[in-house]
Formats: C-alpha cells, structure tokens, sequence
C-alpha cells in the first residue's frame, strides 16, 4: 500500500462534503507531476490523507482510500466545464481520475504550522513543493501524523 495526500481548497470541495458523499472522482488535477502519480502509481486501497488547502491555516483533516484507479478525466473533454482541455480527447486523454472514500476524520485536525515544527518531517513533500496538489507520502510520515492527530 502506497500513501498519498491529496489537496482541496475547502471552498471548493470540504471534508465534510466529502464526508456527506462517501465517494468521489477526484477529477480535476491539470499538473502533470500529479497526473502521472494518480496514472501511473495510485492504486486501489492506496491510503489518502486528505488536507485543506489555500485558507489561513491549512491543515490535515480526514482519512480516505483509493476505490477505483486510474481512468481519463472526461470533465476535461466538455466545453462547458471548467476543467475542459482542447488538447484532451476520448481518443488520447491528456489528464486522468481516481475514485476515493471518505474513511473518517481525523481525530484532531494537523495544522500546516505543526508539521513544519516537527523536524522528523522536514523531508516530506508537503513542506518543499506546496503547489503540488497531489503528492506521496511516506509511511513514517503518515503514522507521525496519525499520531499528532491523536493528541
């Protein structure tokens, strides 16, 4: 099993609409770097720590897992969507989706500024390419933040 933290801007999509809908398409990801982890490396019952992004302070709130890899992003293929790409076609998809469920909350909610503060994850992603929105994590990372969330 891989670890993976996906990025929403909660205004956009929250946790706590994630919550309400159980699954969803994480459709969207028009970063390259991130459209070839979710196409080449996220696999089903991949663990997904879910963080809120670009609001005062960001943070780690909630559990999800990988149900469903890897499939083209159909939104980028209609003109009226917002994630509609000229490049992309049915025939030769440029960007790519996974499906995931909500698992459950954090037990407390791990700020941005908490883990910049703890030196044994001073290596993770998170904290040297913030504009990645979704990025892998490593196991040690992922048990050190279940452990500050349960704090």
């Amino acid at each position: 099993m891989n670890y993976w933290l996906f990025k929403s801007e909660p205004s956009d999509y929250s946790f706590e609409n994630f919550i309400s809908d159980k699954e969803t398409c994480w459709e969207g990801i028009r970063n390259y770097q991130a459209r070839n982890f979710i196409r080449d490396d996220i696999k089903i019952n991949d663990e997904v720590l879910f963080y809120h992004s670009n609001i005062s302070e960001p943070h780690l709130v909630g559990l999800a897992k990988v149900i469903r890899e890897a499939y083209p992003d159909h939104y980028s293929w209609n003109k009226e969507h917002k994630y509609y790409d000229l490049k992309s076609s049915p025939d030769n998809p440029r960007w790519f989706m996974v499906d995931i469920k909500a698992i459950k909350e954090l037990k407390r909610i791990v700020y941005l500024k908490e883990i910049k503060q703890e030196p044994k994850l001073s290596k993770m992603i998170l904290l040297n390419n913030s504009r990645l929105s979704i990025q892998p994590v490593k196991k040690c990372e992922r048990d050190l933040i279940i452990k500050m969330s349960n704090n």
